[in-house]
């Protein structure tokens, strides 16, 4: 009767070495890389952009009536999604870097073009570039793009120039801490003759913004300011003073 050899008497059947190795410290060496670069295949799967996976997630938020666009009713859900306000600024840089037409809508093509630049094909992924994207408005000059371009963006597009109700609101979302806002505010809502805001007076408010202290100490009278601005400081100098009138009577 022959002999059995040890690995015959444990039970245990013998490793099958992989192809390319020789001994077993290089079938676990192997094995070891073999899932490790497994794990990170799977990690790059989560973090690629898929264009498909995009598109499809655009069309949780149509109807079969409107395929191709975004509406009112998806946009809601959509801000939902991201646990956002609609008004809140972050949607106004998300509509910027999908070059959006029109407040409330997106087509196919602007939401391939906004998130294909931000590598998001999910509500998660956009989620984790909320941060980034308010951060962006930390840079003066994306904080001019964005700002110039809500104009258009925020316009009722049978008309040249933007209400004064929308632009009001806009500077609430663009500017919110500007001390003179809720003033201009006030003064934009009690002039009736400033019933829309052109390009030009809406370009100068941010720079007026920027250039003139609560005081006015630095305003000037004789700059290139809009007749609108013009009057907007007299309006308020002349508020502040008979404030002032009234405390000493």
């Amino acid at each position: 009767m022959p002999r059995c050899s040890k690995r015959t008497r444990s039970g245990a059947p013998p490793t099958e070495l992989l192809p390319g190795t020789t001994t077993l410290e290089d079938h676990h060496h192997h094995k070891r890389s073999r899932n490790s670069s497994s794990r990170r295949h799977s990690k790059s799967e989560d973090t690629s952009f898929s264009a498909k996976k995009c598109l499809t997630w655009f069309k949780e938020y149509t109807t079969v009536s409107e395929p191709d666009v975004l509406g009112p009713e998806g946009m809601e859900k959509f801000c939902e999604d991201l646990s956002v306000d609609p008004e809140n600024v972050v949607m106004l840089v998300i509509a910027y870097k999908m070059g959006a037409k029109q407040m409330g809508f997106f087509t196919q093509e602007e939401w391939i073009k906004g998130l294909t630049e931000l590598q998001c094909d999910s509500v998660h992924k956009l989620q984790n570039k909320l941060e980034y994207l308010r951060c962006l408005l930390n840079d003066p000059y994306m904080f001019k793009a964005v700002y110039r371009y809500s104009y258009d963006f925020a316009r009722d597009k049978d008309q040249r120039s933007l209400d004064t109700s929308t632009a009001r609101a806009l500077l609430g979302v663009l500017l919110p801490r500007w001390a003179l806002r809720p003033q201009l505010s006030e003064f934009l809502s009690r002039e009736r003759r400033y019933r829309v805001v052109n390009r030009d007076q809406w370009c100068n408010i941010l720079e007026f913004s920027r250039t003139v202290d609560v005081q006015l100490t630095t305003y000037d009278a004789d700059g290139a300011w809009p007749v609108m601005l013009d009057e907007f400081v007299e309006w308020l100098r002349a508020e502040r003073a008979g404030g002032s009138t009234m405390l000493a009577s």
